[in-house]
């Protein structure tokens, strides 16, 4: 791990942490909610070791990158615009692109916008749709709380201030532990006033071989510094989100070459219809260059850290075709 150099850049008017490892073809990971560069940190030193420049950085909002305090600072274009501005300072016209969680509709994003800057896509745990595509008929959060009720902790993101005095009340290593050790398949519900089962009803009292208690230390000093306002302000721009990419609508994924990689016991692989959507057809039809799905017996929702090893294979086999 000290091998990988750390820097601030400017991009988008903010100054990003970035960390970085090797030489040769760039390929920028980004991370998802709630993790950090630190995230990639497998990645980073296998694909660097196999003739690649690798590059994390900690998203707006999170850990030592720069948190814009109004929340409409955090909607797609803010996101894709840092994306772009990181690239830029790079000096290349091309990446390869790997994403999770919200990383992974960042991605999306980027292949949708500016699909000229992305070489190829390593889309890891959300699909283009049901998360990103764009239902014409109704806002993004009123279908999930239409799916799920008023308790789905993406609804209940939406109310300024309130998760975040609900997760002040919880010790943030235990809450680290708890998001991800996860092996819920269900849809993660926050009751008001209490933190209900979220994203793990049984924790364990021990960590999975994957996952130290250094690893969650990292975690813990940087959200007890910045809190979780920056990343929580992502899921309330949802449906700003939703009103902004009208002009997509319909719209999919047709020149960017993509592989897929999801754990067969992510929440988000088990979510209503997201099974059907990846294997029944939709999922090619709306990304025609989605080359192959990979899933992942018994891997979970963070499975670039669960499953590093064989992710790294993935990720290479993939992008070493181009």
């Amino acid at each position: 791990m000290d091998t990988i150099k750390r820097r601030t850049v400017e991009v988008n008017g903010i100054k990003m942490h970035v960390a970085e490892k090797g030489e040769g073809p760039v390929v920028l990971f980004l991370h998802g909610f709630p993790e950090l560069w630190y995230s990639w940190r497998h990645q980073i030193l296998g694909l660097s070791s196999l003739g690649y420049r690798t590059i994390a950085p900690d998203l707006r909002g999170y850990g030592d990158t720069e948190a814009p305090g109004s929340v409409t600072s955090y909607t797609c274009f803010h996101l894709v615009g840092d994306v772009v501005a990181l690239i830029d300072s790079l000096g290349v016209e091309k990446v390869f692109v790997v994403g999770h969680d919200w990383g992974a509709i960042i991605g999306w994003y980027l292949c949708l916008f500016r699909p000229d800057r992305v070489k190829a896509y390593v889309c890891l745990s959300v699909p283009f749709r049901p998360f990103l595509g764009r239902d014409p008929k109704i806002k993004t959060v009123d279908a999930f709380r239409a799916a799920c009720g008023d308790d789905f902790y993406i609804c209940r993101f939406q109310e300024p201030e309130k998760m975040e005095s609900e997760f002040a009340r919880v010790d943030t290593a235990y809450l680290f532990k708890n998001i991800l050790t996860t092996r819920l398949t269900e849809a993660p519900i926050f009751p008001k006033g209490e933190y209900g089962n979220g994203f793990n009803p049984n924790p364990q009292e021990t960590l999975p071989s994957w996952l130290s208690e250094q690893d969650i230390a990292y975690y813990v000093s940087k959200f007890e510094n910045t809190g979780f306002t920056g990343a929580i302000n992502y899921y309330r721009n949802l449906n700003i989100n939703w009103e902004l990419t009208a002009p997509w609508t319909g719209v999919g994924i047709s020149n960017v070459p993509v592989k897929f990689i999801i754990g067969s016991v992510d929440l988000v692989y088990n979510f209503p219809g997201v099974k059907e959507y990846i294997h029944n057809g939709g999922f090619k039809k709306d990304v025609p260059n989605l080359e192959e799905v990979v899933v992942q017996n018994g891997v979970a929702h963070f499975n670039n850290q669960e499953a590093a090893e064989d992710v790294n294979n993935h990720i290479y086999q993939f992008i070493n075709k181009f």
